[in-house]
């Protein structure tokens, strides 16, 4: 699991009020799968494989929201990812608790994704 220097300097200018939390979720998708690397896109923490799979909102307060920009895109069955549209998906992290609850769906999402990408 390789983490950028330019998402670490993010995290520290931030002080968000959330980033253990944050830092789990990112820890979580890098360990992952190995394809998946990470920068910062539209001010936010954003995790690429052959194209942008999720970034991290940073205006949430009261949860740790993770955006899946073309998650309705993600085959297989996913039941943690939230929305119904024809493109987002969303995980959302109350807590820490939260993310080791939901963190083998975190996964396969994200496997799921690198596998579509090589497909």
């Amino acid at each position: 699991m390789a983490r950028e220097p330019l998402v670490d300097r993010w995290f520290e200018q931030k002080a968000h009020p959330l980033e253990a939390v944050m830092q789990a979720v990112r820890t979580a998708i890098l360990e992952a799968d190995p394809r998946i690397g990470e920068t910062i896109k539209w001010q936010s923490p954003t995790f690429v494989y052959r194209g942008n799979l999720a970034s991290i909102d940073p205006h949430a307060r009261r949860h740790v929201t993770l955006l899946f920009h073309r998650g309705a895109e993600i085959p297989g069955d996913h039941p943690a990812l939230e929305g119904g549209g024809a493109v987002a998906r969303y995980m959302r992290f109350e807590d820490l608790a939260a993310v080791e609850r939901t963190r083998s769906a975190l996964v396969a999402v994200v496997k799921a994704w690198c596998e579509l990408r090589d497909g």
